[in-house]
């Protein structure tokens, strides 16, 4: 027998969208439904950002006893033990999964129903046995990794970021097909954890980055032993052995067959709309993508949509941001709306941060753009720690405003918080010019890339004229 559930909030799926939006409401006493098929946790916990962090960290620690002989520490070759790797991967994972519970959001007031979710009409979706007729919506189901149309993956055991981290032996040579965030962190991590890896990409690697500070990504890369070939196409993929794949390439040098123990496909997200019957709840769909505004309503103005779904800026904490929007707009009747200022950061070693308009964006916006650079070497801490590949980049306008930041080193997604407070609330050059750094800290660089906008001001002849004049009150 159907069961009726008349909530003011429902909410189809448990990622970090939707299990902010269900813990807000809850918490100010607004009866809500979430409504799961898969882990609680969504793809982060479970698939992504969690399990993939855990095992960069893993790689970090070998490469570090690889590379103590520049702190007077003699180098070590680590002896990996990958199955031991892969349970602390699963117990970070367990560490942090009781937080997004079922037991938990219950414990908050949350009704929580383990089903697929499937809309009936407008205003109604079943989840098994369960009918929910709420007043509001919001739909954050997700995204999944996208497999391409390459002739004969279908007949083959290939890995997606859903599959690789259950791996408990490591791969001789793992082939990765991709060479976005994903599949250049991971590349990194097996390569530093003794795997041989192999990254192919149809155009240049980190594409949606500065190509400047890619390339010393991409060169520490190939420096520790990561083949990288870019423009280059997989024609076709074979089984080889009982194991292993053979997969044939169309590049700038030819064609080539890549033998390989695994193969990884990392060829960018999906959003999960499938199975929800949108038509029925008339919310329209922008390609694969659930059309949304800036509001981040959809066609149904009873319904909502957040984080990867909307096909945007597909990370966890602009699912997360757009939650805390959503829950204004929801409970409070407050104007929200996604001005999409979201940074993002690549977890290779050195790291890749960035925020606003690249280069190449600003120059195509605004008439002329000046750009200000400080390189990680020219500063003392990371001096100290033997970290001085590379610098910091801002994008600047003619009067100081700030478009755009890019980072390229260590501690790279920690400093941009800071450039990204300053965009959200209109900072300019100056203002981060008077603001004190510790010292010494990476963050400097920032402070010291921004007093070079104001380095001409010392050669102009008024500018010094004054000086002078001044010179003579004593």
């Amino acid at each position: 027998m159907t069961k009726l559930l008349t909530p003011d909030i429902c909410v189809i799926g448990a990622g970090s969208g939707g299990l902010s939006v269900a813990a807000a409401a809850a918490a100010f006493g607004v009866p809500v439904v979430l409504v799961e098929k898969g882990k609680m946790g969504g793809d982060c916990l479970n698939y992504g950002c969690v399990p993939s962090k855990a095992l960069i960290a893993a790689g970090k620690q070998a490469q570090a006893m690889r590379s103590a002989a520049k702190f007077g520490i003699a180098n070590v070759e680590p002896e990996i033990d990958f199955k031991a790797v892969m349970a602390h991967v699963r117990g970070v994972i367990a560490s942090i999964a009781p937080t997004d519970s079922v037991e938990r959001f219950t414990a908050l007031g949350v009704t929580v129903i383990k089903a697929e979710a499937k809309f009936i009409a407008r205003n109604r979706l079943v989840a098994g046995d369960t009918e929910i007729r709420a007043r509001r919506f919001v739909i954050a189901t997700g995204s999944s990794a996208f497999v391409p149309p390459i002739p004969g993956l279908e007949d083959i055991a290939y890995l997606t970021n859903e599959t690789v981290f259950d791996l408990t032996r490591r791969p001789g040579h793992l082939v990765i097909v991709g060479g976005g965030p994903i599949g250049m962190e991971l590349a990194q991590a097996f390569c530093r954890l003794g795997s041989q890896v192999t990254v192919l990409d149809t155009g240049q690697v980190l594409s949606k980055d500065d190509p400047e500070l890619v390339g010393i990504v991409r060169d520490r890369l190939r420096s520790e032993g990561v083949r990288i070939c870019e423009r280059t196409r997989v024609a076709r993929i074979e089984q080889r052995g009982k194991s292993g794949v053979k997969v044939f390439t169309e590049g700038p040098d030819g064609e080539e067959e890549i033998d390989g123990s695994h193969i990884l496909i990392a060829t960018g997200r999906v959003p999960n709309t499938e199975g929800l019957d949108l038509k029925k709840a008339g919310v329209r769909l922008a390609g694969k993508s659930i059309d949304a505004s800036a509001m981040l309503r959809t066609t149904n103005r009873r319904i909502y949509a957040v984080g990867d779904v909307i096909g945007r800026q597909q990370f966890t904490h602009a699912a997360n941001y757009h939650a805390g929007l959503v829950v204004r707009a929801l409970l409070f009747r407050l104007p929200a709306k996604d001005r999409g200022l979201i940074p993002w950061a690549t977890y290779t070693d050195p790291e890749l941060a960035h925020v606003g308009l690249t280069e190449a964006q600003a120059l195509k916006r605004y008439r002329k753009v000046r750009i200000l650079r400080w390189p990680l070497a020219e500063n003392d801490r990371a001096q100290a720690e033997h970290k001085t590949d590379g610098h910091i980049k801002l994008v600047t306008s003619r009067k100081g405003e700030i478009l755009g930041v890019s980072i390229v080193g260590a501690g790279a997604s920690e400093m941009i918080a800071s450039w990204t407070l300053a965009m959200t609330q209109g900072l300019k050059l100056q203002d981060i010019t008077s603001t004190v750094m510790a010292y010494p800290t990476m963050s400097e660089i920032g402070k010291r890339a921004a007093i070079t906008y104001f380095v001409p001001q010392t050669r102009r002849p008024l500018v010094r004229g004054i000086v002078r004049f001044l010179r003579l009150f004593g």
